[in-house]
């Protein structure tokens, strides 16, 4: 039986006897084994304790769609506390914010990939809490799509932004716990910081496997299998393809308009497609690019999830774009999550290496050499903040 963070603060109050003023940093997906939400049971628990709330990316209630579509402070309709967005006007929280209570809750649904922006919301947490002298305790939770697949090129601290706060690869195989230590501890941060574990999971379960529920974490993230496609079809966001926004599988759906898929079935590297199936689709996005027009191209099914890996597959399929549509594709323009300058591919890949080696046409699997060294050292400093052994 797996337990999470919440579910065992709700039975013992040892990681927050002596903590002060609770705050509380969740959203829709921040639900126990009976989908109730995390304020309401810590609100519960600790009465008159829990004195602010707060919401990351899409807001607490998961209502914005897209980037840069920012939420406001409110009130909780039924708690009466008082509800901040840590994703506003800035994305850290304000002196007026933290002075609201001594050790906040975290308590959120990651998805295992570098740029989903929960992550970073908890780093800029962190950062401020070291600051004001504020204590952070992780109610922890499963990495969806495993703990110990661990894929990609390792980010280029030139390219670091809200996306992508530090050197580690795509799928990083960590817990949320886990990468908060790991980036308290490598990078300085000096936050006081406490886990409150998982008991009952292992790395290699996905969260089928759990038994515990699943509530989307942002609009475009409805199901476990959307989290499984996303490190990689997540690159699409920096390309004129769609990524499926707009109808009902997103990142599982893609393409666009110019698109023959026979084509790209056809053309596209058959080692980037292990453990996975492309059906041909046609689909007519509601929002977001090619809003209305019709699109030609895929749905990614994965049969097999544990030889299948999510970037090697999309960048497969944009190398394969890239060398049939020449004229057609286009790598997006800024701004993306805040950056106005730098192209958005190069910010979501984490380093234009790798979008200039596509262009030129080099295989992946060639180009996946290039950061297997960096990768294997990220793999060794991983151990050390392993909280949940293979």
């Amino acid at each position: 039986m797996v337990i999470t963070g919440l579910e065992k603060i709700k039975r013992d109050s040892s990681a927050v006897d002596g903590a002060g003023r609770l705050g509380l940093l969740y959203n829709q997906a921040s639900v126990d084994s009976n989908y109730q939400s995390a304020a309401d049971i810590i609100a519960a628990a600790y009465p008159g304790r829990l004195t602010a709330l707060f919401g990351p990316q899409h807001g607490a209630t998961g209502t914005e769609q897209d980037n840069m579509l920012e939420t406001s402070h409110g009130m909780h309709p039924r708690l009466k506390l008082p509800l901040y967005s840590l994703y506003w006007s800035t994305r850290t929280p304000d002196p007026a914010m933290l002075e609201q209570f001594d050790t906040i809750l975290v308590d959120i649904q990651d998805v295992g990939t570098r740029v989903y922006t929960f992550a970073t919301t908890v780093l800029y947490l962190m950062r401020a809490c070291s600051s004001a002298g504020k204590s952070l305790v992780i109610l922890d939770r499963p990495n969806p799509i495993n703990g110990a697949a661990v894929e990609g090129n390792l980010l280029d601290p030139e390219f670091a932004s809200f996306v992508g706060p530090y050197p580690i690869p795509m799928r990083h195989g960590f817990t949320l716990g886990e990468l908060a230590n790991f980036y308290n501890e490598v990078y300085g941060i000096g936050c006081s910081l406490k886990i409150v574990p998982i008991s009952g999971w292992t790395r290699r379960q996905y969260l089928w496997d759990t038994g515990l529920p699943w509530v989307m974490p942002s609009p475009n993230m409805p199901l476990v299998e959307t989290a499984l496609v996303y490190p990689g079809q997540v690159i699409l966001e920096g390309t004129n393809l769609s990524e499926g926004r707009g109808t009902t599988r997103p990142f599982e759906i893609f393409g666009a308009p110019y698109l023959d898929p026979r084509a790209v079935a056809a053309a596209i590297e058959p080692d980037a497609l292990h453990g996975a199936i492309l059906r041909e689709v046609e689909f007519k996005p509601t929002f977001n690019k090619w809003a209305g027009s019709v699109c030609r191209g895929f749905q990614i099914h994965v049969k097999d999830k544990d030889t299948y890996r999510p970037y090697r597959a999309s960048l497969g399929i944009i190398s394969t774009v890239l060398r049939l549509y020449p004229e057609n594709f286009m790598w997006s323009d800024p701004p993306y999550e805040y950056e106005y300058h730098r192209l958005p591919a190069d910010l979501i890949i984490g380093d234009p290496k790798v979008r200039r080696g596509l262009e030129e046409g080099r295989p992946v699997l060639e180009l996946e050499k290039e950061w297997q060294r960096p990768l294997t050292e990220f793999r060794k400093l991983r151990e050390n903040f392993m909280l949940y052994r293979p």
